[in-house]
């Protein structure tokens, strides 16, 4: 993988986790300096996808009625065992570590979401899909809502 910087290219070529350490930290340092005075800089953590069997276009599927437990959580999404969405928990390591002291405040979405395999849409609409990546049932985004406006009034509070 190639990474760029102040318009050159990194060379020798770095490993993909020490580019995006690089980028995170210029990302930071960029919104940091060019944001307004009191503006709330929020960080996202990614959803996680859910399938099981291969990804979306190699026959992986999303067939969890329920939702998953503690232990199926830690065997399909840990670092350990190179689970399901691992780069998931990966960038997040990366982005803690990154986000450390900055003016940042984070939404980690991620690791509530991993117990939610039921809430994707999948096939319950009659179709031969697969969708792990959009949540359009009822609850989970919900709750990213609302912790959202929890985070929001928290800042506001605090500013």
């Amino acid at each position: 993988m190639l990474f760029f910087e102040k318009d050159k290219p990194v060379i020798p070529p770095v490993q993909p986790n020490v580019g995006l350490d690089m980028v995170l930290k210029h990302m930071i340092q960029y919104v940091e300096k060019t944001a307004r005075r009191g503006s709330i800089k929020l960080f996202r953590t990614q959803s996680p996808r859910h399938f099981e069997g291969g990804d979306w276009d190699q026959g992986g599927s999303c067939q969890r009625l329920q939702p998953l437990l503690p232990e199926q959580v830690e065997e399909l999404f840990s670092v350990q065992n190179n689970g399901t969405n691992v780069e998931a928990r990966l960038v997040n390591q990366h982005l803690y570590k990154a986000l450390k002291g900055s003016d940042f405040q984070i939404l980690d979405i991620t690791h509530m979401s991993e117990f939610r395999a039921d809430a994707h849409p999948s096939t319950a609409g009659g179709k031969k899909h697969n969708d792990c990546m959009h949540w359009c049932l009822p609850g989970i985004t919900d709750t990213w809502n609302d912790l959202f406006v929890t985070l929001l009034n928290n800042v506001k509070v605090r500013t």
